[in-house]
């Protein structure tokens, strides 16, 4: 066989085998953000089986970006252990004590490589176009490439069935407004559906973003940005601890509620 057909064959050999068993999930997460990387990574290594699906083709989220494209973000002491964890690198603020500036690139890559060794498979490229809704409960995804999606072509999706779905899509929290909009389904809101972000208020935003990391609907959950614009909350800009702090809590409430789930 020529090398260029090894290498080819390979490459669909190995990408077929990790497809196929990542259509058969613990959990599945919806976008590939600080939040959804930190959860995913505490998850796979508690055994879990673990996949997140970014239509971008790097997953990372907001942090590649820094702050209007300056490459740094910042975060609060609290969060400083998980870095160190992880092994990524930080600068005190001087003239904000508790206050840390870290590098995006670092950031984001650090993040996602510590995700990956932990046993969580990443699909970049792959859109959520629909979920998996049966018997009164989120049963997994619809997935399609990003680029198909984008240049709209009649192309039917493929499925993936996971236990727990988290919503990581930042901004728009895309997969709660299809449970909302497509099943009719009431979440744990004030209304029953998404309330809608609020302008920035950093230190209001931070808390809630974790106050809001919830399981909003039995099998969907939402973490970081998309916990806070469904219920209402502030924004708060190039400032990362609150999306650590999530993906962690997001980590527990899930296994915890597949832990429950398992004694039914």
């Amino acid at each position: 066989m020529a090398m260029e057909n090894i290498i080819t064959t390979a490459i669909i050999r190995q990408f077929a085998d990790k497809l196929s068993a990542g259509t058969d999930l613990d959990v599945a997460f919806v976008g590939g953000g600080p939040s959804a990387l930190v959860a995913a990574a505490k998850l796979a290594k508690k055994g879990l089986k673990t996949a997140i699906f970014e239509k971008s083709l790097a997953p990372g989220g907001g942090v590649w970006g820094g702050g209007m494209l300056f490459n740094e973000i910042v975060v609060q002491e609290n969060v400083l252990g998980i870095l160190e964890q992880i092994g990524i690198s930080y600068q005190a603020v001087p003239d904000a004590k508790g206050y840390y500036t870290v590098d995006s690139v670092e950031m984001a890559s650090g993040l996602i490589f510590n995700a990956v060794k932990a046993g969580a498979k990443i699909f970049n490229a792959m859109s959520v176009e629909d979920i998996v809704f049966k018997e009164g409960r989120v049963n997994g995804l619809v997935i399609n490439w990003a680029p198909v999606r984008k240049l709209a072509m009649p192309v039917d999706p493929l499925t993936v069935i996971a236990k727990a779905v988290v919503d990581a899509t930042g901004h728009p929290c895309e997969i709660i407004r299809i449970a909302c909009e497509k099943a009719q389904v009431k979440i744990a809101t004030e209304t029953g559906g998404v309330l809608g972000e609020r302008p920035m208020w950093v230190q209001h935003g931070e808390q809630q973003t974790v106050d809001s990391t919830a399981e909003y609907y039995p099998g969907l959950f939402a973490c970081g940005m998309s916990a806070t614009n469904v219920t209402g909350g502030y924004r708060m800009g190039p400032i990362f601890g609150g999306m650590i702090l999530s993906g962690l809590k997001a980590a527990d409430l899930i296994a915890k509620s597949l832990a429950s789930l398992e004694k039914r």
